[in-house]
This record gives structure tokens, C-alpha cells and sequence, in this order.
């Protein structure tokens, strides 16, 4: 039997993978927009038809909704935990398999990915220039997983829960933002 550090409840392992996913997610997210120009990048030919503008509020919400993809990662890792939690190199291991699922071998054609480069429009350079982003946010959500699993504390759980709170907020906040915005733009473009 495993100790309980190493062996959580579910619940328990669903509340850090979703705080590891949000936090790594948001933080990703932002350093690539920031770094990475998506605003422009967005604009492209064949994304601009495939993604909403970086201005919607859609995108602003997006981080908070990650919520619900914690649940999903929980309910399919938990089965498997020991694989990555009991290996002295299971963040690794769990790194390559989210890679290797998730971002390179999805069931679907999406930009990065094998499918996608198979059967979408996308330039080779729109496949790659969003690599750099989801390789490190699943490297890092991995490595953070297995620490919090393997040395569970009190700080960890303050930190974690700090860190999801912010992502919730400040996606919320933004969302509220810019759909207030829309709905002051409605009423001047409706009057032209």
C-alpha cells in the first residue's frame, strides 16, 4: 500500500491537478502572448477563420474554464498515478505523456500536431510557433504535479490555491471587462 503522499484520495489529486494545469496554463499562456505576439499571430491567414480575436471575452474567461479540463486530466491520470508518482523520473514520464497525447497525437487536426499538419491549411511555421508554449505549460504542469504529490504541505496547498484563485479572478475580471465594453459598443454601432 502506498502512503498517502504519494497515493491521494481522489479528490485530493483532482483539486492539485487542476491547480497545477490553471496556474501552469495561465502562466504559459501569458508569457507566449506577450512574448510570442499571438495578437498578430492570430491575425494570420487560416487562424484568423479558426481562433477568436485575442479581444473577445471568450479569451479573457478561457484560463477560468480550465477548470473543468483539470477534472477531465484528474479522472484520466488517477488510475495511472503510480506510474508517474512512485518513478524516481515520473514527472518525465507523465511530461512525455501529455506531449506525446495531448499536443503531438491528438484525436484531432489541431495546430502543432501531426493531424494537423496532415490536414489542415497551416503553414509549417503556424504549427511550430505554438510548440515553445504547450511543451513547456505540460513539462511544467508534470513536474508540478508529481512535487506537490510527493511532498505534500501546507504551503504547497497555500501557494497552489493562491495561484488558481489569482487565475480565476484575473480571468474573470478581464471577461467582465471586456463584455461591459462590448455591450457600451452596441448601442454606437447599432445607432450608425
Amino acid at each position: 500500500m502506498q502512503p498517502e503522499a504519494v497515493n491521494p484520495a481522489f479528490v485530493t489529486f483532482w483539486l492539485r491537478t487542476t491547480a497545477c494545469h490553471m496556474v501552469t496554463y495561465f502562466v504559459a499562456g501569458m508569457f507566449a502572448f506577450v512574448l510570442m505576439d499571438y495578437r498578430g499571430f492570430f491575425q494570420t491567414p487560416g487562424l484568423k477563420d479558426l481562433m477568436r480575436p485575442i479581444e473577445s471575452a471568450w479569451m479573457a474567461v478561457g484560463p477560468a474554464f480550465q477548470f473543468f479540463r483539470g477534472l477531465v486530466l484528474a479522472a484520466v491520470l488517477y488510475p495511472f498515478r503510480g506510474v508517474f508518482l512512485d518513478s524516481r523520473s515520473g514527472w518525465w514520464r507523465l511530461a512525455l505523456l501529455l506531449i506525446g497525447l495531448c499536443v503531438l497525437s491528438p484525436s484531432g487536426p489541431v495546430t502543432g500536431s501531426l493531424e494537423g499538419l496532415f490536414y489542415t491549411r497551416l503553414s509549417l511555421a503556424q504549427h511550430l510557433r505554438g510548440l515553445p508554449e504547450v511543451l513547456v505549460q505540460n513539462a511544467a504542469f508534470a513536474w508540478l504535479l508529481v512535487a506537490w504529490n510527493r511532498q505534500p504541505s501546507p504551503s504547497w496547498d497555500t501557494w497552489m490555491g493562491v495561484g488558481t484563485a489569482l487565475v480565476i479572478l484575473l480571468s474573470l475580471k478581464e471577461y467582465a471587462r471586456r463584455a461591459a465594453s462590448r455591450r457600451r459598443e452596441a448601442p454606437a454601432r447599432s445607432s450608425e
